[in-house]
């Protein structure tokens, strides 16, 4: 066997190396499967931690979060509840559905299947898009975006999220929508004020007085005075206002021996006006009690004042209003027309060149008085008061209002006067009514029962009905389009042989039909009416075609009237005026009158008037009337000053030479505001307010001696008009509306020092008639503190946004929390002099594991009187 050689050891070698291979795999293919298997069990580490989410418009929320490597994942539940977003979660938590703004963009989160449905599309997130914790799913910024259109920018040093979308919220439409119920509100007056102030009741106190003088001297003839003097104030707790008229013209025309020269009297009895009234609008069974001179409608004629009493349960202060009447007239050219409802003044205007004028009165829910104020130019004649009733009489559904009187009148034989009408909301479109009136110079029945219905058939459509037994039946329907056309028929009918009224009509018919027109070159107001009245055995029928507005910057004022009476030719004239500018601002109103019977011109009269020096206007005029032959030229002045309004005139009147000189203002007087002052108008009915801020040092809201005024405040109101003392800083609101509550909103930026605050910005005050109600201001000295907070990793120090800054009083009370901002600081104005605490938030910082290195500061702020500033606060936050 010698000849043979094998070789063992190679193929050994071989052997045993395969072998140690294959249990080499055999253990570790174990170990690595192993491995994986666990890396798909082990979730990723997460931090969980609280985020501020900001939405421009809305404002931020604090919403719980996870990060993962400077990742964020916010809570989508959270997240969608700050956004006012419809969701709902399921018992175990792992999904979530609603629905995006609108219902046809439902929503299904499914974290089992790593899913978003959106809008009937799948969107597939990922394990690592969507977390699930034991409170609910978290969604990973990104996704926010790409799915729902919500840009969500993270910012890891701040620990915020910005979010912005390209549609409006449901967040930011309710924040859209509270604030115009806020402007809404503050409108109607429905604003929670800070503070309240009711009525005083005081018992005597003197107001307010409007005085007038017209003096007129005529060369070779008589002379005559006119004077009036209106007081307004307070007596035995009530309003009281007396207006004395003296005029001696009657008693200079007549002579002696004339059968009236004894009756009628300078100073006149019944030219004289007193009046005391006691309101009290939160007693529903009795708001008012007049006694003096009252206004009383009446359906008799009667045209003398009364001396009586009245009492009523209808509230002096503006009714929600549901349209608005026409109400239309003339008076002469130039002349200042001012509407008043229940002595509040709402509107005014100025006669155009042929004397209309024209008023949108709001109808609104109750009885009111309307009362229209007309003052002259010159002061030739003393202004009137008319009292205008509006037919319209609507109550509030189930609401009852009636209005008692009693009285006598200053007639001839001293008529005694008695009425009482009371009036029931069926409806909020159906008003009732029924009263009795008594008359005492009436012959034969001098009792008159009445019944009125005010009915809106549709939101335009108005109808009024009156009977009275035995005198009349009236009926009234008022119709106005969506662009502003106005109809109104009015129909009485009138009972054979009644002798309430004075008149011996039979039937009055009437049609008015008017509208606006407005264009780029032109606004006009036309108005067609026709009055007929029907008499025993003939009628009167009068025509009259109105146009009155502007033209090209041409005031334009035509009219045609045409009267109409049986068996006779008709007469048809017209009135031409116009009122424009020419070279050297002067104002050229010419006016024509034209009769087409005898086809030729009635009359002719111009004028020209030119304003000087911003308060003066100097006028000259002419004019002919060709029916009686007379001619009349006059020159004046009228210049207003701030206490006053003077006017000189001189007329010469074919043979006779007439100088006039008038001149009117006001004057108010208020010991306990410490306010007097003069007026170029009237005053005498309205109310105000005097504003006294004050610094107040020792801060106990108390106008202490030896605390300072301040000037500078500013503030919001409605209505009334303003006026500033230089003086001693005070602020005086003067035309303000009796009895209503106005609120004003105090504003502080206008002060010297943006330390001087105002703790109480808003007020609510009733206005008192016939008096100044002094509201002093406490300006209050707030402190400031600011610092900044540092977050330390290793050995630096980095500013942190988004931490929470509490400060408490000593008293362990929170007075304010912020934020600071991304470089770190942090500022807080509006700390009274005291001692506090300022601190972060301990719950935040729990979240977060960080710890301060010193927990509070200690703070101290004195009374100064620029404000004390403590700036030198600052956290050092570490990781725990």
């Amino acid at each position: 066997m010698t000849g043979i050689t094998i070789h063992t050891n190679p193929l050994k070698r071989l052997c045993c190396k395969a072998v140690c291979i294959l249990l080499l795999a055999a253990c570790t293919l174990p170990l690595a499967a192993k491995d994986k298997d666990g890396d798909n069990d082990e979730d990723p580490k997460y931090e969980e931690t609280s985020i501020m989410v900001v939405l421009q418009g809305v404002g931020g929320a604090e919403i719980p979060a996870v990060v993962q490597d400077e990742v964020a994942y916010l809570s989508i539940q959270d997240v969608f509840n700050f956004l006012k977003i419809r969701n709902a979660s399921s018992e175990t938590l792992d999904t979530l559905s609603g629905f995006f703004i609108t219902q046809d963009a439902a929503f299904l989160i499914d974290k089992k299947n790593n899913q978003i449905r959106f809008r009937d599309k799948v969107f597939k997130v990922g394990a690592n898009g969507l977390v699930k914790t034991e409170t609910g799913l978290y969604l990973r910024t990104d996704y926010f975006a790409s799915i729902f259109q919500l840009s969500c920018n993270f910012n890891f040093r701040s620990l915020s999220v910005k979010v912005e979308s390209k549609v409006e919220l449901p967040a930011i439409r309710e924040m859209r929508q509270q604030l115009m119920y806020r402007n809404l509100n503050k409108l109607k007056g429905n604003i929670v004020a800070d503070t309240t102030i009711g009525r005083s009741n005081k018992l005597f106190k003197f107001g307010m007085a409007d005085w007038s003088v017209v003096s007129t001297q005529r060369l070779q003839s008589t002379n005559d005075t006119w004077f009036n003097l209106t007081m307004g104030g307070t007596f035995a707790g009530g309003e009281a206002t007396v207006s004395l008229n003296y005029n001696n013209f009657a008693r200079q025309q007549l002579k002696p021996t004339h059968p009236d020269s004894n009756i009628i009297r300078p100073f006149d009895q019944r030219q004289q006006y007193y009046r005391l009234r006691f309101v009290n609008n939160d007693r529903k069974w009795l708001r008012q009690i007049i006694a003096g001179k009252i206004f009383t409608p009446t359906i008799a004629s009667l045209y003398a004042p009364v001396v009586g009493v009245q009492v009523t349960n209808a509230p002096t202060t503006y009714r929600r209003s549901y349209g608005t009447y026409t109400l239309s007239n003339f008076t002469d050219p130039g002349w200042t027309v001012e509407l008043y409802i229940n002595n509040a003044l709402v509107d005014y205007t100025v006669a155009d060149a042929a004397g209309f004028y024209t008023f949108q009165v709001p109808l609104v829910y109750g009885n009111s008085q309307i009362k229209l104020r007309f003052y002259g130019p010159w002061g030739e004649e003393r202004f009137q008061e008319e009292n205008i009733s509006i037919p319209f009489n609507f109550i509030p559904a189930k609401e009852f209002e009636y209005t008692a009187s009693a009285g006598v009148a200053e007639d001839t034989v001293n008529s005694k006067l008695g009425r009482i009408q009371a009036n029931y909301g069926l409806t909020n479109t159906i008003t009732v009514g029924a009263g009795v009136e008594y008359l005492s110079s009436i012959r034969k029945a001098n009792t008159l029962p009445f019944v009125t219905a005010s009915l809106r058939l549709v939101s335009n459509l108005l109808f009024y009905g009156e009977y009275t037994y035995g005198v009349r039946s009236r009926g009234i329907l008022s119709y106005r389009s969506q662009n502003n056309l106005q109809a109104e028929l009015n129909y009485t009918r009138y009972n054979k042989g009644q002798t309430a009224i004075i008149y011996n009509w039979l039937e009055e018919r009437k049609a008015v039909i008017s509208k606006p027109f407005t264009s780029k070159n032109f606004s006009m107001f036309t108005r067609l009416t026709l009055d007929q009245i029907i008499l025993p055995g003939s009628y009167y029928t009068t025509t009259e075609w109105l146009m009155s507005g502007a033209l090209y910057k041409v005031g334009t004022s035509l009219s045609t009237y045409a009267i109409f009476i049986k068996d006779e030719t008709p007469f048809v004239y017209t009135n031409l005026a116009l009122t424009f500018r020419v070279p050297g601002n002067i104002l050229l109103t010419p006016q024509v009158q034209y009769e087409y019977n005898s086809n030729r011109f009635m009359a002719l009269r111009c004028e020209a008037g030119k304003y000087l020096f911003k308060n003066g206007y100097l006028n000259f005029s002419y004019e002919k009337n060709y029916r009686t032959d007379i001619t009349n030229i006059g020159i004046g002045l009228r210049y207003d000053f701030s206490f006053s309004q003077i006017g000189f005139s001189l007329w010469r009147n074919n043979n006779l030479t007439t100088f006039v000189e008038s001149a009117r203002g006001s004057i108010i007087h208020d010991g306990a505001s410490g306010y007097s002052g003069t007026h170029n108008r009237s005053s005498v009915g309205s109310g105000g307010v005097v504003f006294v801020p004050f610094l107040d040092l020792n801060n106990n809201e108390k106008f202490d001696k030896g605390e300072p005024r301040v000037e500078g405040l500013q503030m919001k109101y409605n209505g009334g008009r303003m006026i500033r003392s230089l003086r001693d800083t005070s602020i005086c609101i003067l035309d303000m509306e009796p009895y209503a509550a106005y609120l004003f909103e105090l504003e502080s930026k206008g002060f010297e020092s943006v330390s001087w605050q105002i703790r109480k910005p808003t007020i609510r005050i009733t206005i008192e008639p016939n008096q100044l109600r002094r509201i002093d201001v406490p300006v209050s000295v707030m402190g400031e503190v600011s610092g900044s907070v540092s977050l330390r990793e290793d050995s630096t120090l980095k500013e942190q946004g988004g931490i929470k800054i509490c400060i408490y009083r000593s008293d362990s009370t929170l007075v304010k929390c912020l934020l600071t901002e991304s470089d770190g600081y942090f500022n807080y104005m509006g700390l009274p002099p005291g001692d506090y605490v300022i601190q972060p938030d301990k719950a935040q910082l729990k979240k977060l594991k960080l710890r301060p290195q010193q927990a509070a500061y200690d703070l101290h702020i004195s009374t100064k009187r620029e404000g004390d500033v403590i700036d030198d606060i600052h956290f050092i936050l570490e990781r725990k």
